[in-house]
């Protein structure tokens, strides 16, 4: 698969979990926008074979090459941003995963349940729709999703991207992440409140916002059926650093809100 295909199956499965990314597109198509991906976002446990250092071998055979690395301690995650080198048109991607033993025991084991018997290494094609966990009980779901919304999301969705991103810099109508927020406002589309509707300022390099995550009907091992958060859509609007380049990298306080688009509501 290269990274063409890579990207095609990526969204194509996205838009069957995440609809309102589908229409949010055709809205800007009706426009008169060609929308260009920022970048992508994927999770993962760190589980040897499934774990960043996993991710960066895997990453690589598409042209993928790490870039910078952050940490969100109170989520308890570890990340790392990663660019094609040569072509400063191919999506960033952002790539995370939970620690599992920063979390209480009661939480860790249900982690451990959740992934056991989970063997091989992860796979381009695992990341555009994958669930190879075993279904978490609705209790288990719920408890872990309490300890970790990060580790509830990733025990019921497995892997996939939990997002794209509008880059905002492409935008022909639209000059500003605000501008995109009151056309999403006038079609009543959720957007993420944490911190505040934008996230970042020019000062910071990154300005970005995102919608709520969609929801989706999953039946648990114990038979419960419920809605849990799916995925979600960002839109991102960069600035030149001092050098006069264009910031490529992410700004941690903006990615620690972004990630409680998935929270349960």
């Amino acid at each position: 698969m290269n990274r063409t295909e890579f990207f095609v199956a990526l969204w194509n499965q996205y838009i069957q979990v995440t609809p309102q990314a589908d229409s949010i597109h055709a809205l800007f198509n009706e426009r008169g926008e060609d929308v260009i991906n920022d970048h992508v976002a994927f999770r993962t446990f760190d589980i040897k074979g499934f774990d960043l250092d996993r991710a960066t071998e895997l990453l690589a055979t598409i042209g993928y090459e790490a870039f910078d690395s952050y940490t969100f301690p109170d989520k308890h995650l570890r990340a790392k941003a990663y660019r094609v080198p040569d072509d400063s048109n191919a999506p960033k991607i952002f790539f995370s995963e939970l620690i599992r033993s920063e979390l209480g025991e009661e939480a860790q084991a249900i982690i451990n349940k959740v992934t056991r018997g989970l063997e091989g290494e992860l796979t381009l094609s695992d990341l555009t729709g994958r669930y190879p966990f075993h279904k978490p009980t609705f209790d288990e779901y719920q408890s872990l999703a309490n300890a970790s919304e990060y580790a509830g999301w990733l025990s019921t969705m497995g892997y996939q991207a939990n997002h794209f991103t509008v880059n905002v810099n492409a935008l022909q109508t639209l000059e500003s992440v605000e501008e995109v927020i009151e056309l999403l406002l006038e079609h009543q589309y959720q957007l993420n409140e944490v911190g505040g509707r934008i996230k970042g300022t020019p000062a910071d390099l990154l300005v970005q916002a995102s919608t709520i995550a969609d929801q989706m009907t999953f039946e648990f091992s114990d038979g419960a059926v419920s809605d849990i958060p799916s995925c979600f859509y960002e839109f991102a609007h960069r600035f030149n650093e001092s050098n006069g380049q264009l910031f490529q990298g992410f700004v941690p306080n903006n990615a620690n809100a972004i990630f409680e688009s998935t929270d349960r509501r």
